[in-house]
């Protein structure tokens, strides 16, 4: 009966091990790499803003335009502006006129200061005749104590409009100034109704029609390269320790069905998107395809490390992290390099064994 029992169980497990999967280790190349999910946006894009509020006039260009640095892209209408402007333009020239024209304010004081002058001279004259003749004793001392304070009161006020003169000049001159800076700065004010482009480029996207409100805080204008675009990665937190500068990357895009296109890893930006817990990575195309579009999708692996003829299994084939099944029952494995479906084995097993995938 035992023996029964026992040649039941052998055969049992004899079937089983029929049915179970099994192969043998294999030589080959293993490369590993990071998965990443790409979108694919033009170098150097932005949105360009307007620095005033007010109504849209008219886009000065259309999407898909090139254009210049420098070259404007719409055009705001506010009337505020330009009536300050003007009224700016009133107060300078009112300003330089009481500086310098025909009716300036200086002209007059300058006019009392030659007729005070000419007085000083005519009462110096005077008291100096009344004084030497007091001197000799000839004439009263109140004719000489009124010549005299005749000469001083005429000093006095000469010097008291020279005074006035520099003070009304200083000022006048600080009013010009004043008045040519108001007006400068409501001509910038007037030139900040045009929203010109930064950069030379494309014109990807006009976020606003003429008649629409524009304000400081909404995009007008998306422009960006027409000519070199950006590979976008976002890299999970536990994978962005492994990424550095000039790694390779292979992309393949949605539009392009499927068409390996290679890449090389440009910059990494170290601030974590606490949103997705993921690291924004960037990289350039090698060949770029002819044609590109802001938005377009796709997958990416970038390329870690590479070995050449390692022996690798399946990772299916692992039993919990580090063990396999084989003809000897279950054995420990040492793991090395891998990649989404296999795993390289430095010890444990060897090429000629086979190993059986878990149920």
């Amino acid at each position: 009966m035992k023996y029964l029992i026992g040649l039941s169980c052998f055969v049992l497990f004899y079937s089983c091990s029929n049915t179970q999967e099994k192969i043998r280790p294999t030589i080959q190349d293993l490369t590993q790499s990071v998965y990443t999910s790409v979108t694919i946006q033009p170098d150097s894009l932005y949105q360009a803003y307007a620095v005033v509020a007010g109504i849209l006039d008219q886009n000065l260009i259309e999407e898909g335009d090139l254009v210049t640095k420098g070259q404007a892209i719409s055009q705001i209408i506010n009337n505020t502006p330009v009536l300050n402007t003007q009224n700016a333009k009133l107060s300078l020239d009112l300003a330089k006129n009481n500086y310098n024209g025909s009716a300036a304010i200086l002209s007059g004081i300058a006019d009392e200061i030659e007729a005070a002058n000419l007085k000083c001279k005519n009462d110096s004259i005077n008291f100096f005749r009344q004084q030497n003749l007091w001197i000799q004793n000839i004439g009263s001392k109140a004719d000489f104590d009124n010549k005299q304070l005749n000469y001083q009161l005429a000093k006095n006020n000469l010097t008291l409009l020279k005074n006035k003169y520099n003070q009304t000049k200083n000022q006048l001159n600080t009013n010009v100034k004043q008045a040519q800076n108001t007006y400068q700065t409501s001509l910038i004010s007037t030139k900040d109704f045009t929203v010109k482009s930064a950069v030379n480029g494309k014109v990807y996207a006009l976020y606003k029609a003429s008649g629409e409100l524009v304000n400081t805080m909404d995009p007008v204008a998306a422009i960006g390269s027409a000519s070199t675009f950006i590979i976008e990665m976002l890299v999970d937190e536990v994978d962005i320790v492994k990424i550095i500068k000039k790694q390779q990357v292979l992309i393949t895009l949605d539009a392009y069905n499927g068409k390996v296109l290679e890449g090389k890893v440009s910059k990494i930006y170290p601030k974590k998107d606490e949103r997705n817990q993921t690291f924004k990575v960037e990289a350039v195309f090698v060949n770029p395809p002819d044609i590109l579009y802001p938005g377009l999708s796709g997958e990416a692996n970038i390329i870690i490390s590479k070995k050449q003829n390692v022996l690798t299994i399946p990772k299916s084939y692992i039993i919990g992290s580090n063990q396999v099944q084989t003809d000897n029952g279950i054995v420990t494995i040492t793991t090395g390099l891998g990649d989404m479906e296999f795993i390289e084995v430095l010890d444990g097993i060897t090429k000629d064994m086979y190993i059986y995938k878990p149920e």
